[in-house]
């Protein structure tokens, strides 16, 4: 646990910061930000929130905002963190938008573009490469991973079918998996009272 947790204008700006500096994608600054940087979160404990932030309505980076805030300062917190993220998206957006009009077409804008693409794909492989480690031990989360990156990536598998399919079968095999280990703690807990 967190012994000093961050003020609201420290969620505010934090989030400020990180949507300031995301083209194509905020989750893995959020991940070096609040993991690496801040230690707000460890690497199991971000990958359980984005997990849960990934599984409801909106977008990933505001719902993780919006629960990173609340842990930390209630409603407040969640307030604060969310408007970090969307306060200065809004306005680049709609200056963004005003020109895009103008120069949709321009080969440099094309380009440009692309090569956002390109540098959002690597952003969010990079990301998942180092949180990879936390779910060591896991057997069902990569067959679970494997499985969704070929249904989806080659198969064309929806997201709701993915769900489905990987997500909800990954759920049950997990929380049968950590109520036994739970159970295992209790028997070694009682032999260990009896001796």
């Amino acid at each position: 646990m967190i012994t000093n947790p961050p003020g609201v204008s420290e969620l505010y700006w934090a989030f400020t910061k990180m949507a300031a500096q995301a083209f194509g994608g905020v989750l893995p600054i959020a991940e070096r930000v609040v993991v690496v940087d801040k230690k707000w979160l460890s690497q199991k404990d971000f990958v359980e929130m984005l997990a849960v932030a990934q599984a409801i309505p909106g977008p990933n980076i505001v719902n993780l905002s919006l629960m990173l805030g609340d842990r930390f300062q209630g409603w407040r917190g969640a307030f604060a963190s969310a408007m970090g993220c969307l306060s200065i998206p809004i306005v680049l957006v709609s200056i963004l938008t005003l020109l895009f009009q103008s120069f949709s077409e321009h080969p440099v804008t094309k380009g440009a573009l692309l090569g956002m693409g390109a540098v959002s794909i690597g952003l969010v492989v990079a990301m998942g490469l180092r949180l990879i480690g936390s779910q060591s031990g896991y057997r069902i989360g990569w067959i679970a991973l494997v499985g969704t990156v070929l249904a989806v990536g080659i198969g064309g598998m929806s997201l709701p079918m993915t769900m489905l399919v990987f997500g909800v079968p990954a759920i049950a095999i997990r929380l049968w998996q950590i109520r036994g280990q739970g159970a295992g703690e209790a028997v070694k807990t009682q032999v260990s009272e009896k001796e």
